[in-house]
């Protein structure tokens, strides 16, 4: 699997993990202090994000980091 497939894969798991949640975009960036475009580009595969932002995105779903890599 290539770099865009594995960001891409990435996206979507916190996407589907985010509609679960019954959160919006806007209100995902909100909770944990970031903008929109942040985490639409981080759902498209736009971004290698850093193991912070996981992180934080991770915090911000309620869910483990490792939850978001599975």
């Amino acid at each position: 699997m290539d770099k865009n497939e594995l960001l891409l894969q990435l996206g979507e798991r916190v996407k589907e993990i985010r509609v679960q949640k019954g959160l919006t975009q806007t209100e995902l960036a909100n909770k944990i202090g970031k903008d929109h475009p942040s985490i639409n580009k981080l759902e498209n595969g736009k971004v290698n994000p850093s193991y912070y932002f996981l992180y934080e995105v991770a915090q911000g779903l309620g869910v483990d980091i490792k939850d978001l890599i599975a």
